[in-house]
């Protein structure tokens, strides 16, 4: 079972790569507050997920079920306090805090890089550091030191 917080599905509609998600994971469960937050709207335009085929939605919990979490906005406090109830096998979120937070936890993360990394691996992303360049163009940023870092793992 696989729980996504907001930020990967805005970033991976920015590049139209949404459908990396069902192809590396089948499955991607999401609480009701991610749905609202990627239901909000802005600049990068997120397809409503209750109408997705391979999305998930589960009830937000109602408390976090570790004080840490308070710590947190909403989506990846729920998104993780469902994860651990639900003895999910992985989270994706990318925000540094959200991750340490659930790798802390005992859950296993990945980012946005990850599955575009996972992706380009098993041949379904033709350039990791293409799509990595349209993100940025969108707004989308990550650690100039981690994409170089990630591109060379993969040849780029």
């Amino acid at each position: 079972m696989i729980f996504s917080n907001t930020t990967p599905f805005i970033a991976l509609a920015s590049v139209n790569r949404l459908d990396l998600l069902p192809a590396l994971f089948d499955i991607i469960h999401v609480v009701d507050d991610v749905v609202d937050e990627c239901a909000y709207g802005g600049f990068i335009v997120v397809p409503d997920l209750r109408h997705l085929p391979w999305v998930k939605v589960v009830p937000s919990p109602t408390t976090p079920s570790a004080s840490i979490l308070l710590e947190l906005d909403r989506g990846e406090r729920f998104t993780i306090s469902a994860a651990m109830a639900l003895n999910a096998d992985k989270v994706i979120i990318d925000e540094k805090i959200g991750r340490n937070v659930a790798e802390y936890l005992g859950l296993s993360v990945v980012g946005t890089l990850g599955i575009l990394l996972k992706g380009k691996q098993v041949g379904l992303v033709q350039s990791f550091s293409e799509i990595v360049r349209e993100m940025r163009e969108r707004g989308i940023r990550y650690h100039p030191a981690l994409v170089q870092r990630l591109a060379k793992m993969v040849g780029e």
